[in-house]
């Protein structure tokens, strides 16, 4: 199996040159290959009706002939849509540092060509923005949250502008799968050196507290300079609003297990939570 890379899932969507600059971020941190990844979606065929009774056969013949010359064109002009699209991400990700990035151009639904090279994925890096095509209103490329339900990697969602991430803020809940979240981050390269802020959202009871307070101190114990706070409110006001206040530039958070983080990523609210955060989110599997 080849070496774990970072993935970075280039469309036409105005989140593309975000998703390459923090790509590339991630790809140097992690000391890893970087790939660019393009996939051309099945287009929607639509059986033309059948109009031998009113206009005769040989016409009827004429028009689908046409139709299949314009759907061929129109292919081929998708093809080379991605292609232009995949030099440019490939010369920005150059500009950004890194020397060769691999460049891949596949036919199929997103989330099926996603599982098919999961083993080969170390981070998947996306846009919340889909196409041009997605409505404005939503901000959420329309097979965003089919990938987070379906992938079984660390996924890095893009927001606004590429900053080079400084300070974290860690969504923690005590639960064992988040827990396992902060024993990959310690394990891996990505956030070394960067400030870590864990929050923890419910009651601050003693057991919270001892809980969030023995994370910090493992936290500094391996380096990382951290800090902890337990507050109350609904999940998604707290956390960005914390986010807001220490200028965090990444929020990184649990998407597995049973806990409210659980829920409101994976659950009804996960689209707006998408839409409200103004910084990326580190989504740990």
């Amino acid at each position: 199996m080849s070496e774990a890379r970072v993935l970075a899932c280039i469309d036409g969507s105005t989140a593309g040159e975000a998703v390459c600059d923090y790509a590339a971020w991630a790809s140097l941190q992690l000391n890893a290959p970087l790939a660019l990844l393009h996939v051309l979606e099945p287009m929607l065929a639509c059986a033309p009706a059948d109009l031998s009774g009113s206009i005769g056969l040989g016409s009827r013949e004429h028009l689908l002939s046409e139709l299949a010359e314009v759907d061929e064109r129109r292919a081929r002009l998708l093809r080379e849509q991605g292609q232009v699209m995949l030099d440019a991400a490939a010369e920005r990700v150059r500009a950004d540092g890194v020397s060769d990035p691999i460049v891949r151009q596949r036919h199929g639904r997103l989330v099926d060509t996603l599982q098919e090279i999961e083993a080969e994925v170390r981070l998947l890096v996306m846009g919340r923005q889909g196409e041009a095509g997605d409505s404005a209103a939503s901000q959420v490329g329309s097979q965003l949250e089919s990938v987070i339900r379906t992938l079984h990697r660390p996924i890095l969602v893009t927001a606004g502008q590429f900053r080079v991430p400084k300070r974290v803020l860690v969504a923690f809940d005590n639960s064992p799968s988040v827990r396992k979240g902060l024993d990959l981050l310690l394990q891996s390269p990505l956030l070394a050196g960067l400030s870590i802020h864990l929050l923890m959202v419910g009651a601050d009871t003693a057991d919270a507290r001892q809980a969030l307070e023995a994370e910090r101190i493992r936290l500094q114990q391996e380096g990382f300079t951290a800090s902890a706070d337990i507050r109350a409110g609904d999940v998604q006001d707290v956390l960005l609003g914390c986010r807001r206040e220490l200028d965090a530039d990444l929020i990184v958070m649990g998407a597995y297990g049973h806990s409210r983080i659980r829920q409101f990523l994976v659950g009804s609210t996960t689209t707006a939570m998408l839409q409200r955060t103004d910084c990326p989110l580190l989504l740990l599997r």
